[in-house]
């Protein structure tokens, strides 16, 4: 077995490579053009991504109840192998979600209860439903036949076929071992034979020849390759993809702070928009590559685009809205882009209470007694002094007299305005800005 690295994305005469329009490129151009191929198993692969038609599978970690933004890449994979004529599988792992992937992690995993877990699997069945079309691909739990195998029987029939020389080679776990501190379990050591064993049953069971997974699987993919060579005789494969990476070059993780979910009651469509729209210029092409399905042309135009006006963003604007609309459908990634633009527009009054407190979500707040705006006693001057967005009455009085300060996006130019009730919106908030970026959101009690 070849262990040869692909070309890498991205070098010249791949990610560069824009093909003659008309032509629609192979799977295989596809996937270079897109910088999604880290390493393959064998080369011979090639051929067979652009020939018949194969089964592959990708598995997926349920050690949360929904998938992060770092799981598109390889959800928008599975269906590019769809689209492609292949069959896909999504694999959630109800049995190896008990024992927890060493891949990529410094300490041992937390142990998740049998009925967390099993709620995580369905929860995040729903969600690889988005991308595989179930009238010619699969959906599959390993716990089906994990949870089925003894002890004697995986020693005895997987166990037997690795050394433990082979398996402390995998960079997953000599990383660990090679911190004394933390070391690794025997339970976790033991992961990279029952995802060999997803491989062997899921190419018995449903002809699959190739498995796909990021690059930290590198170590567990190449041992289950073996594994099915050696018990079948048959050749199969696998290929790994890079990881989305944020602009700094770390991981997207499932931490409660700063994760962004692809379940809507987790990240809001509007969030999930904004955080894509945000993607740094070092970053977003490659994004742009992963995560859409922009042809050829359509992303090396926004190449260029972004090179010559990056202030404009339009490849940010292109990412955020196809991206939010593939993972909560095109009624909300209409709702989230006019969300977007609202922020910084009047157009902001019209926004239905739950788009507006996703809009202002993130501006800090003050309290405002409903009595004292009735009666008029809540200047601007004084809303601004003591929201913050002003240090004194006088500075107040300049943001105004300069066109900088905003109710609720209108810009307003009279240094004695008065807010009332005539401007809440949905009976109970006003937003206050000053100049593009500074707001405070002012709630009625």
């Amino acid at each position: 077995m070849t262990h040869a690295p692909a070309r890498a994305a991205g070098v010249e005469g791949d990610r560069g490579t824009v093909w003659q329009a008309g032509r629609v490129p192979t799977l295989s151009e596809d996937l270079r053009f897109r910088g999604l191929v880290h390493q393959v198993t064998d080369e011979h692969l090639w051929e067979r991504l652009d020939g018949d038609r194969l089964t592959l599978y990708i598995g997926f970690d349920p050690s949360f109840s929904s998938l992060h933004v770092g799981s598109l890449l390889q959800l928008t994979l599975l269906r590019r192998f769809q689209l492609a004529g292949h069959r896909p599988i999504a694999l959630a792992g109800g049995g190896t979600g008990m024992i927890g992937d060493p891949g990529g992690k410094s300490e041992e995993r937390q142990l998740l209860s049998r009925d967390v877990l099993a709620a995580n699997v369905e929860a995040i069945r729903a969600q690889l439903a988005r991308f595989v079309d179930l009238d010619d691909g699969l959906l599959l739990d390993n716990g089906a036949w994990l949870s089925q195998l003894t002890l004697i029987e995986f020693l005895r029939d997987v166990g037997k076929h690795f050394t433990v020389n082979q398996m402390m080679a995998k960079e997953s776990v000599r990383a660990r071992l090679e911190r004394p501190d933390q070391g690794i379990s025997y339970t976790e050591f033991s992961y990279m034979l029952l995802q060999a064993y997803d491989f062997l049953r899921l190419h018995e069971d449903h002809g699959c020849e190739l498995q796909v997974g990021g690059s930290d699987q590198w170590g567990n993919i190449t041992a289950g390759v073996e594994f099915v060579r050696r018990c079948t005789g048959k050749p199969v494969y696998g290929l790994t993809t890079p990881l989305v990476l944020k602009a700094d070059g770390t991981k997207f993780g499932k931490t409660a702070s700063g994760a962004v979910w692809l379940d809507a009651s987790l990240t809001s469509p509007y969030r999930f928009y904004q955080f894509l729209l945000q993607t740094e210029d070092a970053v977003v092409g490659s994004w742009l590559r992963y995560l859409t399905f922009y042809d050829h042309e359509q992303i090396a135009d926004l190449d260029r685009q972004t090179a010559a006006h990056p202030e404009r963003r339009a490849a940010q604007r292109a990412l955020a809205r196809a991206t939010t609309a593939l993972v909560h459908g095109d009624a909300e990634a209409e709702r989230a882009e006019r969300a977007s633009r609202a922020l910084f527009g009047e157009e902001i009054a019209s926004l239905d209470e739950p788009a507006f407190l996703d809009v202002v979500g993130e501006a800090p707040s003050g309290d405002v007694a409903r009595d004292a705006l009735v009666r008029g006693d809540v200047t601007l001057v004084d809303a601004m002094v003591s929201s913050g967005l002003a240090a004194s009455r006088s500075e107040a009085r300049r943001a105004i007299e300069q066109g900088g300060a905003y109710v609720n996006n209108r810009r307003v130019g009279a240094t004695d305005r008065v807010l009332g009730p005539g401007d809440l919106l949905h009976g109970r908030y006003v937003v206050l800005r000053r100049g593009r970026k500074d707001y405070h959101l002012l709630v009625v009690r």
